[in-house]
């Protein structure tokens, strides 16, 4: 007994000394003045971070009964910590002095974990906090800290279990990507579910897309974006329930919640979304410039832990103007601490895609006002980084656009590939990617540039510097052209590669009035000035479908077929065609003309010859050949001739794409003792913008025969290839070259028996 009296007795002392130690402490904590111990707190977390630390406001300490625990842990108190104006310091370099500075912060610690040398915050809850990050040219930045190094791993562990704070703001300068930007951050009140943001972004965007590419237009892009999101929804749903019984990994996931809410918010348009799966919890306001361009907009993000929890997507939201152009997306990072994956909802609109390089560096062509929407999908590698916008429809101008586009981050250059695909193309859309388009179309999407008044061809410059950021091998298939309702053109297909600054279409073919049109061309922009190399065949042509509105051509049953090789030097179409150098061929044969169908063809020059020639009478064509020669921009015709069922009319003289001018003679040869009007030649000289045809009265037209002795015999030689095309057929122009080749031997036959 007297063992189990001691043994009772040393335990209620040891357990009334605790009790006492515990009661100091406490008393101690309550009543120890603790801005005393400021400057040596200063002093060590300073030493810590590798950055200036102050607390210049009071620090106080109390204890309050933890929440959450039950049992005898409830009865464990946790000591509360507050602070006020709290700063970290920069460094010296950076333009800010502070880079963070807080009003107030206050923090809770678990005692109980302390004996397991693990530190357990249960909450930090910040008071107005303000962040300012900056990077140099050079790579240096702000937010790296050289943190003091330890030889041995610390025993000890941190958790944090929850962090909040109502409002803040995060400054933003970087050298390398020229941006300066203010976000400004502010708590939702409540968590908003993805599925609800996704909803409401959608109509945002689509009404936004009205506004590029009208109601029309924006009502077909969205029909056909709902029918894919409905079909993904599905998709992802089997997806789901074939691998209920396997582990899916965190990108799948993600991807999945992204395609589901997709599917649930086009497909259905009125049910909101349930509230599971990610959810917002804070709102952003982005305001400054990003790479010289201004920005503004808003956005959403999950909360603040969400960020650590690389299992779970963390959803994310913005919608931001970046000068013209206008980007929205919805959807999840994957692992955000390490930036691993993205699987977002994307809408684009802008005046011209060509805007987009200055934001993203991607070479886009000029164009019309657009929009597109799709899904977009990322992951992110040290220098190989790979991003896939999926199944994305899109509207650029009256055309709609559609495809998958994969841009690869790669050394030396990113490389840009896919595949496109137009079902209905309006012709008038492709004119400013050449600089054709009009003034007005120009202006609107900022072009500077100043046409001359004087000139046709195109002087608007190729940004060749644009072609050597980027290679692309990227496949473009057009369904149906439309440059006019009557005449369609059809199965447009081209592949476009672009390789160290040279970009080539090989082949750009399409289906155009019952024939085809074949090209190629190879632009080398890795130098000064660019080099070009063009080829073109046409084939089979028919003139009925050709002019299928005119009249006097439903008679007509020839066709068109013809031949160019050219190379030039020149940054800009003008210049191109300036310094052109091969050979234009070309045949007509059983033609029907009029002059209101050279008025339609908006041929001034030939309609005014027309007129000179035939009056108002409609003609038939029996064959039409054209052979041109071009040296350094000037277009000599080593066979220019058009023969009527009245006379053959021959054309010479030379035609310069330099300055754009001509210098025509039209020689009418009479046949027989047909009645023609006109024997005397024209002329052709003056512009293209402004010719000028009259009447040359010092020569007489000549008859038929003799073009014999204007040496036409040989050169239409070069022109017998564009026969064989014509399936076989004796055609006018065959017998044209053989009734010519027949006098040429009768003439020399003569020649001999002199």
């Amino acid at each position: 007994m007297t063992l189990t009296r001691a043994i009772g007795r040393s335990a209620a002392w040891i357990v009334g000394i605790v009790a006492i130690v515990i009661a100091a402490a406490g008393i101690f904590l309550f009543t120890f003045d603790w801005n005393r111990a400021k400057p040596w707190i200063n002093e060590r977390v300073t030493t810590a971070l590798g950055r200036p630390f102050a607390i210049n406001g009071d620090i106080k300490v109390g204890w309050r009964r933890p929440s959450g625990e039950t049992g005898w842990r409830a009865w464990v108190p946790w000591p509360s910590f507050s602070a006020t104006q709290l700063e970290i310091g920069n460094p010296d370099w950076a333009k800010a002095p502070k880079f963070v500075t807080l009003d107030a912060a206050h923090f809770d610690l678990a005692i109980l974990p302390l004996l397991a040398h693990e530190i357990v915050i249960p909450s930090i809850d910040v008071v107005n906090p303000a962040v300012d990050l900056e990077r140099l040219a050079d790579g240096r930045n702000t937010w790296t800290f050289q943190f003091q190094q330890s030889s041995q791993p610390s025993p000890w562990k941190v958790r944090l279990d929850s962090f909040g704070f109502a409002k803040g703001t995060v400054a933003y300068r970087d050298a390398i990507t020229k941006a300066d930007l203010t976000v400004a951050i502010d708590t939702l009140g409540q968590p908003i579910p993805l599925g609800d943001v996704l909803k409401e972004q959608e109509q945002t965007s689509r009404a936004a897309s009205a506004q590029r590419v009208g109601k029309r237009g924006a009502a077909q892009l969205s029909a056909k974006a709902n029918a894919q999101a409905a079909s993904a929804a599905e998709g992802a749903s089997a997806a789901s329930s074939g691998a209920a019984s396997a582990a899916a990994t965190s990108s799948g996931s993600s991807a999945s919640t992204v395609a589901s809410a997709a599917g649930a918010s086009g497909a259905s348009g009125a049910a909101a979304a349930a509230p599971s799966g990610p959810t917002y919890a804070f709102g952003l306001k982005v305001d400054g410039r990003y790479k010289n361009v201004p920005i503004n907009g808003t956005g959403k993000v999950g909360g603040v832990l969400a960020i650590e929890n690389a299992a779970q997507p963390f959803p994310l939201q913005a919608d931001v103007k970046a000068g013209d152009t206008r980007l929205a997306i919805v959807g999840t990072l994957t692992d955000p601490m390490h930036l691993a994956a993205i699987d977002l909802r994307l809408w684009l609109q802008g005046t011209s895609m060509s805007h987009l390089y200055q934001l993203t560096g991607i070479t886009l062509p000029d164009t019309p006002p657009y929009a597109t929407e799709g899904r977009l999908i990322g992951n992110f590698k040290p220098h190989a980084s790979t991003f896939h916008y999926e199944n994305f429809n899109g509207r650029v101008g009256g055309s709609d656009l559609g495809g998958t586009l994969t841009y690869a981050q790669r050394e030396p250059r990113p490389k840009l590939s896919g595949e496109l695909v137009s079902n209905l193309l309006q012709f008038s859309d492709l004119a400013p990617v050449i600089g054709a388009d009009t003034a007005a179309s120009k202006a609107k999407r900022g072009d500077t540039t100043h046409q001359p008044p004087g000139r046709v061809l195109p002087v608007e410059t190729f940004r060749t510097d644009r072609w050597r950021a980027l290679d692309a091998d990227v496949k473009f298939t057009g369904r149906k052209l439309i440059k006019s309702a009557n005449l369609p053109i059809t199965n447009l297909y081209t592949h476009i590669v672009l390789q160290d600054g040279v970009l080539s279409l090989e082949p750009l073919q399409f289906g155009v009035a019952g024939g085809t049109l074949a090209t190629t061309a190879h632009l080398d922009g890795s130098g000064t000035p660019l080099k070009g190399r063009f080829t073109v065949a046409a084939r089979h042509l028919k003139l009925k479908q050709l002019f299928p509105t005119q009249t006097v051509m439903q008679s007509a049953f020839g066709e068109i077929n013809g031949d160019a090789s050219l190379s030039a030097t020149g940054n800009s179409p003008a210049a191109l065609a300036a310094t052109s150098n091969g050979e234009v061929k070309a045949l007509i044969t059983n033609g029907r003309i009029s002059r209101l169908l050279m008025e339609a063809a908006g041929l001034n020059v030939a309609n005014v010859v027309y007129e000179k020639l035939f009056g108002n009478r409609d003609v038939n064509i029996n064959c039409a050949a054209i052979d041109f020669t071009a040296t350094n921009g000037i277009l000599d015709p080593k066979v220019f001739a058009l023969d009527t069922d009245d006379a053959l009319i021959n054309v010479d003289g030379p035609i310069s794409l330099r300055d754009e001018s001509l210098d025509l003679k039209i020689h009418p040869h009479t046949k027989g003792f047909r009645i023609f009007s006109l024997r005397s030649p024209l002329y052709a000289k003056g512009t293209f913008k402004n010719p000028n045809v009259g009447v040359d009265a010092g020569a007489l037209a000549l008859r038929a025969g003799a073009m014999v002795g204007l040496g036409l015999i040989n050169p239409f030689a070069a022109l017998i290839p564009l026969i064989a095309p014509s399936n076989n057929k004796d055609v006018p122009c065959s017998q044209l070259f053989g009734q010519m080749k027949e006098k040429a031997a009768q003439k020399q036959a003569a020649k001999a028996g002199k």
